[in-house]
């Protein structure tokens, strides 16, 4: 029996056609899609599509989008054999970052793509990735289970980890990087997996389990020169805002000054929940290498180890959404839970 793969398209640059009228690029029918990639009938596989209405540019994406992915494909699990979805790059990071922690026990493969130029232009990258996308997606080892049960991204010939994932570059195919986990598989003449990297399900028989609820308020604070102590109160103690993650220097460093440790300090007293991560592409936070991080671990601040900040942030969104006492949610935050840190 062939394998059966659902394409999702959410929107974004992938799903874009010229108008031979009036030469506007216009979403294409993704019910259509053998038409306007044949490639893809050489596959042995069924292909499906859903498209959401309205479509959805990747700049104003919010976690109802991730509710409604994560619930589309619960309602579809036992349908397909794997999910590819389309969607724009700015936000894919986040998004396949906040799938990775809302979907348990997955055993199939749920993976991402989208392109730097729509597919109905030449030299478009969106029929290669979307081609490697559903290869993957539909690929199974000689058990007849997922080579890679994860929620990844594939993009320009690399899997990727998709709570590992960052976007780098506005204008290059290689538009995404994984500096500190390697890919999970690259495609070349055949595409080659590195089962070494690739997390696979301790039961493969355990029922997919959906999380929908997530607490959103959390917030961002990049670390800079010339922060003002008006501004670090604003984020670290507002009422509104439950968690906090501090985007630092190097290994996890901020300023030493006493103004701004007392208010991370405030902050904690508070019960608020302090994440730390590195501003550096590569690299982990060790708040025990220097005195200005030794301060922050002192004031309550959690490692965030090498985690990107979409991952972090999904996290979070997660964590929180499961239970709102803050110590159990630190606590978990210290452990890796889909493979997004490397502990």
């Amino acid at each position: 029996m062939k394998a059966s793969i659902l394409i999702i398209y959410t929107g974004g640059t992938i799903g874009m056609k010229q108008d031979p009228v009036d030469g506007a690029l216009r979403p294409f029918d993704f019910s259509q899609i053998l038409e306007e990639v044949p490639e893809l009938a050489k596959f042995a596989v069924k292909i499906d599509s859903y498209t959401f209405d309205p479509l959805i540019d990747s700049s104003d994406v919010e976690p109802s989008l991730w509710v409604s992915l994560a619930e589309l494909i619960k309602e579809r699990y036992e349908q397909y054999d794997g999910f590819v979805i389309l969607h724009g790059t700015d936000t894919m990071a986040y998004s396949a970052s906040a799938l990775s922690f809302m979907l348990k026990n997955l055993t199939k493969p749920v993976v991402f793509t989208g392109s730097q130029l729509p597919i109905g232009v030449p030299r478009t990258d969106g029929k290669e990735n979307l081609i490697g996308a559903v290869e993957i997606a539909s690929a199974m080892d000689a058990s007849s289970h997922a080579m890679v049960p994860e929620v990844t991204i594939f993009f320009d010939s690399l899997l990727l980890r998709g709570n590992r994932a960052t976007k780098y570059s506005a204008e290059a195919f290689d538009a995404f990087t994984s500096p500190d986990c390697p890919p999970l598989a690259k495609a070349g003449i055949r595409i080659r997996y590195d089962r070494s990297v690739i997390h696979y399900p301790e039961d493969w028989d355990a029922p997919l389990q959906v999380q929908t609820h997530l607490d959103t308020r959390v917030g961002i604070l990049k670390i800079h020169p010339g922060i003002t102590p008006a501004v670090a109160r604003y984020f670290l103690c507002a009422p509104e805002i439950r968690a906090v993650i501090l985007e630092t220097y190097g290994s996890g460093n901020a300023l030493s000054r006493e103004w701004f440790l007392e208010i991370v300090r405030e902050a904690d007293h508070m019960g608020k929940i302090l994440l730390n991560v590195t501003q550096c592409k590569s690299g982990t936070v060790n708040m025990d290498l220097y005195a200005t991080g030794k301060s922050l671990k002192k004031q309550g601040v959690v490692s965030g180890y090498d985690s990107t900040t979409e991952a972090a942030l999904g996290k979070l969104f997660s964590l929180m959404g499961l239970s709102d006492n803050n110590q159990w949610v630190k606590e978990m935050l210290d452990r890796d839970l889909r493979g997004e840190i490397s502990k």
